[in-house]
């Protein structure tokens, strides 16, 4: 039975019809090893299809940062991990401060943490963040790497130019005034120079012995199986020591395979459990671990000449033929419906006129329109990662959506891609090569909302188009430009929520994308692990599993 023939009621029920899917046996051989060592090992099964990359910019989207982003490196300006009731804030990283100078706003210095280690040994230091800025933004640098700038420079779009000041001051002017800059710094990860240097300015060794300045050491890699991180008992920072000895991170991108492995101990803690297989999860004594999370899974659409989306009504009709509790439901409440980009309780939301409900005869009007009907359909194409962090069950939920669409006029075409290949095509934008050459009009990428750039400014200015940002769709619009212009230039916290505001109801208001639900983010916990913080973002802070 496929998944384009199946009703909404197989989809419902879905997850429960998966079976119990076997592990592979080394997973328990773990539990062996932290007997005899005495270690305390927690095995966590992630979603996704491979490790991250390990060299110091975790490819696989925001959710890998917490898997071999701020496990073994750190930020020069870190992020709040450790509080799960209130958003965090920014926090000093490897950065003690950072502030704009008064007199050139484009321009500011962040002040390094002194006495800090690499874990091969060597000093962090200025020439370090200089090396690191030329590894991922200039592509003359004997040591520039491809990979880990296409997962970085997206996330760095108002970096212009950096240089050393002294010893343990750096400076990095921005392209133009820009109030919220230090939030970009959050995705800029520190590798080690000497480390580089003594495995022979290689790139593929640095990933088996990749050496960072962050809490934990990687001991192992076996690509698309698993990524052992041991503690760093020399970590710089007392208050992110880790709680375990010995984190490893095993690759279960199957929900039913992660929860039956939990359920059948052999592994301690999971991501994104499978909904149907929760009431068991409680029954066996594990904990469901959720939090009010900033992100959103959603559709963007292509506004190129020749997409269909050119037409308001289309992008309105595709929000209106979603019923988003039916989607709450196939995942067994572990998910909250979209109503835009961020929820009504954030700041930025505004008061949209276009209000994104379940209503499937206005959609079906709003297509005849539009030229289309159920006997005369629009057909596209959509691409769709078939999992990963941060994509919930995402062929379940695709498909939810995909006979939704249908009922109304609209008939998508899935291609179904692994994660990276789905940001590959992010990155490149709807003209990119695999958009333009696979004639796909949407791309599935579920997006972290915790901050203005990520919410709306990287989407939604026309300075975002690739390859500086994420503009996925090439949306241009000069009011719109002048509202994030404005707020990038304005340093009054009150003033920039004010005109995110006004953004984001523009963006709702245009139905820019097909917005479905909010994330709650949802983890597993056995009974044997006592601690874990789940902070109110996309990252996560693992010293804190116990």
């Amino acid at each position: 039975m496929t998944f384009n023939r199946l009703s909404r009621r197989d989809l419902l029920t879905l997850t429960g019809a998966a079976g119990m899917a076997g592990m592979p046996t080394p997973w328990a051989d773990d539990k062996a090893l932290a007997q005899s060592s005495g270690e305390r090992v927690i095995r966590y099964a992630i979603s996704m299809a491979d490790i991250p990359q390990t060299t110091g910019q975790p490819d696989r989207g925001a959710g890998a940062y917490q898997f071999t982003g701020y496990t073994l490196y750190d930020p020069l300006v870190a992020w709040e991990m450790d509080v799960a009731d209130r958003p965090g804030k920014l926090v000093p990283g490897l950065a003690t401060s950072w502030e704009a100078d008064p007199a050139d706003r484009t321009k500011w210095t962040f002040r390094l943490r002194p006495g800090v280690k690499f874990h091969d040994g060597s000093d962090f230091d200025a020439d370090a963040v200089i090396w690191n800025f030329e590894k991922v933004l200039n592509p003359q640098a004997p040591h520039f790497d491809q990979r880990q700038a296409a997962q970085v420079r997206p996330r760095l779009p108002s970096v212009a130019s950096w240089r050393k000041l002294d010893a343990m001051t750096v400076e990095v002017t921005t392209r133009a005034v820009d109030s919220i800059f230090p939030y970009q710094m959050l995705w800029f990860l520190i590798s080690s120079p000497a480390q580089y240097e003594k495995l022979g300015r290689s790139w593929e060794r640095f990933a088996s012995e990749p050496s960072g300045t962050g809490p934990f050491r990687l001991a192992r890699l076996v690509p698309r199986e698993r990524a052992e991180l041991v503690k760093n008992t020399g970590y710089w920072n007392p208050a992110r020591m880790a709680k375990a000895d010995r984190i490893v991170l095993v690759v279960a991108p199957e929900d039913t395979t992660r929860t039956n492995a939990l359920l059948t101990g052999q592994v301690d803690f999971i991501e994104t459990p499978s909904p149907d297989l929760v009431p068991r999860l409680r029954q066996s004594g594990a904990r469901i671990i959720e939090n009010v999370t900033p992100h959103v899974w959603n559709y963007h659409l292509s506004l190129l000449e020749g997409s269909p989306w050119r037409d308001l009504k289309l992008r309105q009709a595709a929000n209106l033929a979603i019923n988003r509790d039916e989607v709450v439901a196939l995942m067994n409440g572990l998910a909250k419906p979209a109503v835009g980009v961020v929820d009504p309780t954030s700041p930025w939301f505004g008061n949209p006129t276009f209000r994104i409900t379940h209503d499937p005869d206005r959609a079906r009007r709003l297509v005849q329109e539009a030229g289309f009907s159920r006997a005369n359909p629009l057909k596209t194409k959509f691409l769709v990662p078939t999992g990963g962090s941060g994509q919930m069950l995402s062929m379940p939920i695709n498909e939810y959506c995909q006979s939704a669409f249908r009922e109304v006029g609209i008939d998508v075409e899935f291609v179904p891609v692994e994660l990276e290949v789905s940001y590959t095509c992010w990155r490149q934008g709807a003209a990119g090569d695999i958009a333009r050459q696979g004639n796909i009009t949407a791309n599935n990428v579920a997006y972290v909302t915790s901050d203005p750039l990520y919410a709306l400014i990287r989407f939604f200015h026309s300075n975002q188009i690739s390859p500086r940002g994420v503009n996925w769709s090439h949306y241009r619009n000069a009011d719109m430009d002048k509202l994030i212009d404005e707020a990038t230039s304005n340093f009054d916290p009150a003033q920039v929520d004010r005109l995110m505001a006004q953004v984001h109801q523009k963006a709702v208001d245009e139905a820019l994308l097909v917005f479905v639900v909010h994330d709650t983010n949802p983890h597993a916990a056995g009974r044997n692990v006592r601690g874990y913080t789940q902070a109110q973002h996309w990252f996560q802070d693992l010293t804190t599993l116990a």
